[in-house]
């Protein structure tokens, strides 16, 4: 063929410039969706001993769009002086996660439980509260719940039944008359999220289980991360908690290194604060569900406190 020969195309229809246009299109917005590459971490039951556990982790590919973040009561005050500094340690590192979560699709729910009188009027409050009714309300999502089936094969690790506080008791009374002589209640002094943790119009703001439940219906989320404190208590058995979110089939994940205990060192097992954290992930990681880390959404390192001890170079 001659290079000034031209080759007549047969002129194509309205009718199929619109479907392969569409096919375009939904090829071009499959691959702008956003994902998250999630490490998920389980201790599952070695086969030749089932009282002896190993770590494994799966890879998972998450669409953003499909997936949410349940921020667990991260109050402004606690009545424990040491877990309102660790509050104020994980902030900086909460917010990088929510933001980057936030710009590539994904619900955020901020749940600071007992505080909604804060939020009246508030459009991530309205939001909540406006969501319709989910057809598949799960009974009692409205709950705290203390325990699931999986978790009577185990053993509760850490002793919390003194509620936790590993204060000094000279600072911690001194703590108490401080929260009074502002005005709060020193066992109950929270009134609002900790102001330094970012709320965007488009967050949601609830701590109601039907709510929590209804907004993740509403947005098609298949995949939830819950974060915020405390591990062995509210983060468990909120009803927006962990145990609701897995006894209810969603697929839902800890964020292991964005959260913290109530566990005071002088009860079993007497192991150091950070540890307590770590034996409650493991029960978590057993019965409950699998764990991420925030370094699946920002990469480099896990986040660590710092006075853990085993974190590098002290923690960050």
């Amino acid at each position: 063929m001659k290079n000034n020969q031209h080759v007549r195309i047969p002129a194509l229809s309205a009718v199929s410039c619109l479907c392969l246009l569409g096919i375009f299109c939904g090829m071009t917005f499959e691959m702008m969706a956003e994902r998250f590459e999630v490490h998920l971490r389980k201790q599952v039951a070695k086969q030749e001993d089932p009282s002896a556990f190993e770590s494994v982790t799966q890879i998972a590919s998450w669409k953003s769009e499909e997936t949410a973040i349940i921020v667990c009561d991260m109050w402004d005050l606690h009545h424990c002086k040491n877990a309102v500094t660790r509050v104020g340690e994980m902030t900086d590192r909460m917010n990088a996660v929510l933001t980057e979560a936030r710009n590539a699709g994904a619900l955020i729910i901020h749940s600071p439980s007992s505080c909604m009188d804060f939020y009246q009027g508030h459009p991530g409050r309205l939001k909540a509260m406006q969501a319709p009714t989910a057809k598949n309300l799960p009974e009692a999502i409205d709950q705290w719940c203390y325990i699931i089936p999986e978790e009577e094969k185990g053993v509760y690790p850490i002793d919390q039944s003194d509620g936790g506080e590993d204060d000094d008791p000279i600072e911690h009374a001194a703590w108490a008359d401080y929260l009074e002589s502002i005005g709060r209640n020193p066992r109950a002094p929270w009134i609002r999220q900790v102001e330094a943790l970012e709320i965007h119009p488009n967050d949601a703001i609830t701590d109601d289980g039907k709510q929590v439940w209804n907004l993740l219906e509403q947005h098609h989320v298949k995949h939830v991360i819950v974060l915020g404190v405390h591990t062995n208590m509210c983060v468990l058995g909120r009803p927006f908690g962990l145990r609701q979110m897995a006894k209810n089939g969603k697929d839902v994940v800890l964020m292991r290194d964005m959260t913290d205990t109530m566990y005071n060192p002088q009860m079993w097992p007497y192991v150091d604060h950070f540890r307590g954290t770590e034996l409650i992930v493991e029960h978590i990681e057993k019965y409950v569900c699998s764990t991420i880390t925030s370094a699946d959404l920002l990469g480099g390192k896990p986040f660590h406190f710092k006075g853990d001890p085993r974190a590098p170079s002290g923690g960050r």
